[in-house]
């Protein structure tokens, strides 16, 4: 325990301002995401972005297309969430039926899968079935959230989850702080998410 800490402490000493930076960023646009404002998009934007070179940097490749993944889901996001629709109202926090539950499975599967096999054919990554599951679970939380689907905060958990010793173990101990406190946000997420649509 007394080497864990040690490896935690040495880590912050030596997060630069870029990973700060990132991480600023990221918890704002979690917090935006919980109590539905529309700025969790650009906030997020600015996140993914620096996470980009980030992870390519710490040879996370599917890390690296999960952030460009964001990045673009984000400006997808960004136009759903304003948007009216032809009723006049704006996109509202739902539950996913069965089928959706379904497809979101499916999708989570394959990305996966396909991830893996790419990581341990193409690239030189150590660890490629936890970098593939991270990225997957983030994939699917990801699309369901530019759909306000309530499901999206289950998802962010397991990303979280996953994510945690993943960035710890490559040196990334302030990120890796950051999945702790999305972790939490995202089990808040979900209360708060289910409080709303019960309204």
């Amino acid at each position: 325990m007394h080497d864990l800490w040690q490896q935690l402490i040495a880590g912050l000493w030596a997060t630069t301002w870029l990973e700060f930076t990132a991480v600023f960023f990221g918890i704002t646009s979690v917090l935006l995401s919980r109590i539905e404002h529309i700025g969790v998009y650009p906030t997020g934007i600015v996140n993914t972005t620096i996470y980009i070179y980030l992870s390519i940097i710490a040879g996370l490749y599917a890390e690296a297309s999960v952030n460009l993944y964001y990045t673009v889901m984000s400006v997808i996001g960004w136009v759903l969430w304003s948007r009216k629709r032809s009723d006049g109202e704006k996109l509202q926090i739902s539950r996913s039926t069965e089928r959706e539950w379904v497809y979101s499975l499916t999708f989570f599967a394959f990305a996966w899968a396909a991830l893996w096999f790419i990581l341990q054919k193409y690239t030189n990554s150590s660890v490629p079935i936890a970098d593939g599951f991270a990225s997957a679970t983030a994939y699917t939380g990801m699309w369901l959230m530019a759909r306000k689907k309530i499901e999206n905060w289950l998802w962010w958990i397991a990303t979280n989850t996953a994510a945690i010793p993943l960035y710890f173990i490559k040196g990334y101990v302030f990120t890796s702080f950051q999945y702790v406190v999305f972790l939490v946000l995202a089990v808040m997420g979900w209360v708060e998410w289910k409080k709303r649509s019960e309204k």
